[in-house]
């Protein structure tokens, strides 16, 4: 149940006020679907945690990371506020979004957190992005097969892309056999995150970046999710 214990009185001081941003700005940005602190705490508060915690025990867990389609800041604004060292950059398209994420990390006093407003289509060509990240997090971004294209680009190999699915992520894992081969990735775990209360139970699939992804991918913005390879 919320709050975990290990979470320090600093830490729930900030969740707390996470909790009153989402609510008071959802009506104007439609950031979440969910109302009640309840919901909030166990869907994206607890979620994000439980998967901080099995990137740690897997050894999976590096700086610098970057978020791709952040959206309200799920998961890394909680294992941010949770892992303060993590040097984090949040990636959304939408710019309300956007704008919502950098309103959280100034009120949260976050240091080390950069907000940038663009797809990753464009932005995982930019030099200063490409082959940056140790890890990239994904939450309800694409299917496996696009976000192999998408999320990739920005890993240096050795690096890590921890993406949160549901209950289909065996098939997506299998369906994304050839976007891996050609992104150069390799599949290194699958396997249910321990997130404590009711309801459905979300997975980590862990890919792991194994050789350098080819220069044209990802391809032009949207054709990942469209014709995923």
């Amino acid at each position: 149940m919320w709050p975990p214990s290990y979470l320090k009185p600093a830490e729930l001081e900030a969740f707390g006020v996470f909790t009153q941003l989402l609510l008071t700005g959802t009506s104007r940005s439609n950031l979440t679907a969910l109302k009640e602190p309840g919901a909030i705490e166990r869907r994206h508060f607890g979620e994000s945690l439980a998967l901080l915690k099995a990137l740690e025990s897997l050894d999976a867990f590096h700086s610098p990371a970057i978020d791709i389609g952040s959206g309200a800041g799920f998961p890394g604004l909680p294992i941010k506020i949770v892992r303060p060292d993590l040097e984090l950059t949040l990636l959304e398209a939408t710019g309300k979004k956007a704008r919502f994420l950098e309103l959280v990390v100034q009120s949260l006093g976050l240091a080390g957190v950069t907000v940038v407003n663009g797809r990753a289509e464009d932005l995982a060509h930019d030099l200063e992005h490409r082959g940056a990240y140790a890890l990239a997090l994904a939450r309800a971004v694409a299917p496996l097969s696009a976000l192999v294209e998408l999320a990739l680009p920005f890993l240096r190999v050795g690096g890590h892309l921890a993406a949160a699915k549901g209950s289909a992520a065996p098939r997506e894992t299998r369906e994304a056999q050839n976007a891996l081969d050609i992104c150069g990735g390799r599949i290194m775990a699958v396997q249910p995150l321990d997130v404590p209360g009711p309801g459905p139970i979300p997975n980590l699939v862990l890919v792991k970046k194994v050789r350098e992804t080819p220069s044209p991918y990802p391809r032009r913005p949207g054709t990942p999710a469209k014709r995923p390879l």
